[in-house]
């Protein structure tokens, strides 16, 4: 598309697939990018810790949009900026969750706390994100420097009635939407991947209307909105494909290379 000069990607059901692969497809895609001009970023609800894996092989040279915006990092790591949530907003998120049947994660920085090893979804997330949580029995110290505090349920409806709920409650204090169905990320208000726009679009020069986005969640919205061009993945629900410029396949069918080949770099076999 004439006039994209950055594309800024989801990670998770977006870039890579179910199983965290990144395909060839994606990283030939992203070198095409590259080889007209166009640059290339990540943003996720993943810690900076968790997107390292993908540097190299798309050879990143963008900061890297960790925690949805919340710690901002260079390519080897070295911090930038950084957005903790107050601590009475953190107080009343993890009474929120609690009310609402929802287990509790808190992520500082390079630290991420859970009460139980073997609770729901944390091997995953370990798996994921390629370290091990600290166990932890009282969050307290942890909720003074809190980057990112994750609602885990097992229960989709569950996690959306109350995503909905906590949106309510915080209003302006805090940005809460879903990086993925079951999960429900709690951050700074200026941590979100709207705001992530703005930022990458400062610090490189660029207007909004020059850069693209693409992703899959609910979180991923508030970057279409203020992005020039948006596209939602094929896994997407209905809800979030219609808030997206275009539509790609799914992160099954190389959804993301497809959308670079056909949206913005124009290939007839997108």
């Amino acid at each position: 598309m004439a006039g994209i000069k950055l594309l800024l990607a989801d990670v998770d059901g977006t870039l890579v697939t179910k199983e965290k692969h990144l395909t060839d497809r994606a990283i030939a895609a992203v070198g095409k990018l590259r080889e007209q001009g166009i640059k290339f970023a990540i943003t996720s609800g993943r810690p900076p810790r968790g997107m390292q894996m993908l540097v190299a092989p798309l050879a990143i040279d963008t900061p890297l949009a960790g925690f949805n915006g919340g710690l901002w990092v260079n390519p080897d790591l070295s911090p930038i900026a950084a957005r903790t949530l107050p601590r009475d907003v953190a107080d009343r998120t993890m009474k929120l969750l609690q009310d609402g049947g929802l287990d509790a994660w808190v992520y500082t920085g390079e630290t991420w706390f859970v009460r139980d090893r073997d609770a729901p979804h944390v091997s995953r997330e370990a798996w994921t994100v390629k370290f091990e949580p600290t166990v932890t029995a009282d969050f307290a110290d942890a909720l003074d420097r809190a980057v990112k505090i994750v609602g885990v349920t097992d229960n989709a409806e569950r996690a959306g009635r109350v995503e909905r709920q906590v949106q309510d409650a915080l209003g302006d204090t805090a940005s809460a939407a879903r990086s993925q169905p079951y999960y429900l990320d709690v951050t700074h208000p200026d941590a979100n991947k709207g705001y992530a726009i703005g930022y990458l679009a400062e610090r490189l020069g660029l207007q909004t209307g020059e850069i693209a986005t693409i992703g899959d969640q609910p979180n991923d919205v508030l970057m279409f909105r203020k992005s020039g061009l948006s596209i939602a993945m094929g896994n997407a629900s209905d809800a979030v494909k219609e808030q997206a410029s275009e539509v790609t396949t799914s992160s099954e069918d190389e959804g993301f290379a497809r959308a670079v080949e056909r949206f913005i770099l124009g290939a007839a076999h997108g």
